[in-house]
């Protein structure tokens, strides 16, 4: 008998062993039960009437309110298409510009990354998560404080980044606080970012006369000039608007030096409800709406066809208090909704979402990343920035939250992936098999284990223990994990990215802080 019961176990740990090989093993990218590029738009939250409403009233406002403080240069572009300048100064866009600029505008575009396995592809209703913000703060989890960010730390995000499956790019994410000079500060940035991934990047430009000296950064990172045309691998994140339909003068310089530079550009609009923008949700879409097109007028009466983002970005106020409410569920309808505005108008998008009010990684913080996040990919939004690691509504940053964000977002693409309906999923053989002449239980079956990977995902962090195995595991705490994850990769990750002699190049033109 205690031979029979040994072989017993013998035999079920050997399968569990077996299983979790199986799971271990590495998959072809096209079988991953999750993968970048997931097509979302199952969730709709405006109807097709109202989308229609939409875009006439942004119409509307671009011909009868049109914008202001437009600088010279953007004068000339977009009069030069057809826009005109009132004696008020206010820049106003007639429909037939809008939409003459509309049909030439790029679309199914693709953000390059240095690895080209990490290409994203902007077509449809493909969705891709990652970084974005300006976070002034890191989050110490072990000592509950917050203290400022600094050039090192913008490095470690970047290279758990690198390492997270389901964290698609990285968007520079924090300031550097600990670089006091503005150029250095950018050029820390570009490096920091580029030294820690080779997943596409995103990044802004402090003042217009930095733009230069960061594309020498960029061109020596890509082997020259003509290698970077060729495969743009960083994109400028351009807040070219100060909402309420203003432009932004030193962003929109800015953005016409990178747009000649052949960076792709995020053309974002950030107006925060019942502050910078209209507190009914519909019309705060308008005006972004409305100001994004702005853009796209901008963008292509300069360089037609060039690649940009409608980053369509309002934001909501806790209406008590006028303070921001990123983790709301006003903030995820938003999002939404702008993505269904991208996609009427056929054009790559990029939106918010992942914002936690939390100021640490709680239960808090893990509803309102989830919520937003599921329903930004369910809407099929192109690229959903800032989706990992933000709290205390953007000012705050934790690298702990990434670790903990890529099983989040492994769980919000299954969602987005959906449920496949096929001629062999639906096939009653292996029920049949099962019930009448099987053991009467799918465990160990051919097809269960067939679907393990393919059809499953498992958290790397999250805990699904019994409450017995967690206490015979000694109680393992979620965030400590993230910790030791956290600690893991960045033990085991490259200094840097960059080839040796290019990085010491670089070390010896700019000083670099991390």
């Amino acid at each position: 008998m205690a031979d029979e019961c040994a072989v017993a176990v013998s035999r079920r740990s050997g399968g569990r062993a077996a299983r979790v090989a199986l799971r271990a093993a590495p998959l072809a990218e096209n079988i991953r039960p999750v993968r970048p590029g997931l097509a979302g738009g199952q969730y709709k939250p405006l109807s097709e009437a109202n989308v229609r409403r939409i875009h006439e009233a942004a119409l509307d406002a671009l011909e009868q309110i049109g914008l202001a403080n437009a600088p010279k240069s953007g004068v000339d572009i977009m009069t030069g298409a057809g826009a005109i300048l009132g004696d008020d100064g206010r820049i106003r866009f007639p429909r037939a510009l809008v939409e003459d600029m509309l049909a030439v505008a790029a679309r199914d575009i693709t953000l390059y990354a240095r690895d080209p396995k990490q290409d994203l592809n902007l077509s449809g209703t493909r969705v891709h998560y990652g970084t974005a913000g300006a976070a002034v703060h890191v989050v110490d989890v072990e000592k509950r404080e917050y203290r400022e960010s600094t050039a090192k730390d913008l490095l470690n995000a970047a290279q758990l980044v690198h390492h997270l499956d389901n964290v698609h790019f990285f968007q520079r994410a924090m300031v550097c606080r600990d670089v006091p000079d503005n150029f250095l500060m950018d050029i820390n940035t570009l490096y920091a970012c580029c030294a820690g991934t080779t997943k596409h990047v995103g990044t802004s430009f402090s003042d217009p006369s930095h733009v230069e000296g960061c594309f020498d950064l960029i061109h020596m990172i890509a082997g020259g000039e003509d290698n970077w045309r060729a495969r743009p691998f960083v994109s400028n994140s351009n807040c070219f608007v100060v909402p309420p339909m203003k432009f932004a003068e030193e962003s929109c310089i800015t953005m016409e030096k990178c747009i000649r530079g052949g960076m792709p550009i995020l053309l974002l609009s950030a107006g925060q409800a019942g502050a910078t923008a209209p507190a009914p949700l519909a019309t705060a879409i308008v005006q972004a709406v409305a100001e994004c097109l702005a853009g796209v007028v901008y963008v292509n009466a300069l360089s037609p066809g060039h690649p940009a983002v409608f980053g369509t970005w309002p934001f909501v106020s806790d209406l008590r208090t006028g303070a921001m409410s990123g983790g709301s569920g006003e903030q995820a309808l938003l999002t939404a909704g702008c993505a269904q505005m991208h996609q009427f108008y056929r054009l790559p998008g990029g939106a918010a979402a992942g914002i936690a009010d939390a100021k640490l990684p709680d239960m808090q913080a893990g509803w309102e990343q989830a919520i937003s996040n599921v329903m930004a990919g369910l809407s099929g939004l192109n690229m959903v920035y800032e989706a990992v690691g933000m709290h205390a509504s953007l000012l705050g940053f934790c690298l702990e939250s990434l670790v903990l964000g890529d099983d989040l977002l492994g769980q919000v693409q299954r969602c987005i992936r959906g449920i496949d309906v096929t001629e062999d999923s639906v096939s009653l053989e292996t029920m049949r098999s099962v019930c009448l002449d099987g053991p009467g239980h799918y465990l160990g079956h051919p097809q269960t284990l067939g679907l393990m990977q393919t059809e499953y995902i498992y958290p790397a962090v999250a805990d699904r223990t019994s409450p017995k195995e967690w206490v015979e595991i000694g109680r393992p705490d979620l965030v400590a994990r993230a910790i030791e994850r956290k600690n893991r990769i960045l033990a085991e990750a490259a200094p840097s990215v960059i080839a040796p002699e290019i990085d010491r190049a670089i070390r010896e033109k700019f000083r670099v802080y991390c």
